[in-house]
């Protein structure tokens, strides 16, 4: 679960990580009285999407009159602001930031990300703030900073400092520097995140250490502990069929094919996924309708899959360990004929009650296209398509 810029920082805060002063805003009315709330010369105008680089597609904006300030907002509200993490379809921008004015000496990098190699939280610093990690990352390794996080002792305080000597904080500023990565870490842990990200972390003319942004993520399977995090959820900022597939207890998510998967277990819906690739197809979502499917469960499945206009067929692949094959196939039956299907339908089925499985399907009148390994499955799915 991914929350915005605003409400990342109202957590930051409450552990003790300084951010400037804004206030979230709907209308450009509420970004002019929150200017005059805040008080000062200068204030930054920021569009609220759950996407980087805001900034380069526009959505960032500083202003220097209450007046310039209502202008900023109303270009920014309602505008599809395109990045380099939303597509090329963009994001509807619904909120505002407006935050008061930053002097901003240095910029610098701060993310937390669980490592699964170590198992650890890994703490990733650079001295190069306000670009693309990534593209530092690439061209300049040797500026990415890197602690593995004992769990059993926390980011220490030896740790955060000498981290912070590395990209570049004055000597006068290292205490404050490593007191706010100590907070960013607890904020971290006990908020079951999975990922933070501070980008960029500043330094003021004054030298104080200032978040001026803030990304964060959560697991979520930690968010039964959250409810007040999970409050936090925009809606607007999801799939619809991501969301309605979050209802029925589905591991969903959209992508650009035109063949429909439907896969119990994550590692067989990738290597289903590859396999419809390598024949030439493309699949058009990752599902994974876990280990104890019911027929209302597949059901649903088919029905998110199709209210995709781009799929033109689907592929279902099921290994049946825990999941019964005679289970989804009666499930895959009646799915089919409630949604009236409408477009060919692959499916490949192995293991318990396979027989019986297979029989259902048969014996069913539909116009099921039977396969006995994922090869073949795929590339009878991907000759499907291309015969429509």
């Amino acid at each position: 679960m991914k929350i915005h810029e605003y409400q990342g920082k109202e957590l930051f805060r409450k552990f003790g990580v300084a951010t400037p002063r804004g206030i979230p805003c709907f209308t450009a009315d509420e970004a002019v009285d929150a200017a005059r709330k805040l008080g000062g010369g200068v204030w930054v105008v920021k569009a609220q999407i759950h996407a980087g680089g805001r900034g380069k597609g526009g959505g960032v904006k500083v202003a220097k009159s209450p007046d310039e300030v209502k202008q900023k907002a109303t270009q920014i509200l309602g505008m599809q602001l395109v990045t380099h993490q939303t597509g090329p379809g963009g994001q509807k921008v619904r909120r505002l930031l407006v935050e008061e004015g930053a002097d901003i000496a240095k910029e610098l990098y701060i993310g937390m990300v669980v490592d699964r190699q170590t198992q650890r939280v890994c703490l990733m610093a650079s001295s190069e703030g306000g670009m693309d990690i990534e593209e530092v990352a690439a061209r300049h390794p040797e500026k990415i900073h890197k602690v593995f996080i004992d769990p059993a002792l926390g980011l220490t305080g030896e740790d955060a400092s000498e981290v912070s000597r590395k990209i570049g904080v004055p000597e006068n500023s290292v205490p404050q520097a490593a007191q706010l990565l100590q907070s960013l870490y607890k904020c971290f842990d006990e908020t079951d995140a999975s990922l933070a990200e501070i980008n960029p972390l500043i330094l003021t003319g004054e030298n104080k250490v200032v978040a001026l942004d803030s990304k964060l993520n959560f697991d979520d399977n930690g968010l039964f502990r959250h409810p007040e995090i999970v409050a936090m959820r925009d809606l607007d900022e999801e799939d619809p069929l991501e969301i309605e597939a979050s209802k029925h207890d589905l591991s969903y998510i959209s992508l650009d094919g035109n063949i429909g998967c439907m896969v119990n277990g994550a590692g067989l819906a990738m290597a289903t996924m590859d396999t419809i690739k390598l024949f030439g197809g493309e699949p058009a979502n990752f599902l994974d309708v876990g280990g104890g499917a019911t027929a209302e469960k597949v059901t649903a499945a088919f029905k998110i899959m199709l209210s995709n206009p781009k799929v033109k067929a689907i592929l279902v692949n099921i290994f049946g360990g825990i999941m019964k094959c005679d289970t989804i196939a009666t499930g895959v039956v009646a799915a089919a004929r409630e949604v009236h299907l409408s477009v060919p339908l692959v499916v490949r089925m192995r293991g318990t009650n396979e027989d019986l499985g297979k029989k259902i399907l048969a014996d069913s009148g539909l116009p099921i296209i039977s396969a006995d390994n994922m090869a073949e499955a795929a590339q009878k799915i991907v000759a499907a398509v291309k015969g429509r």
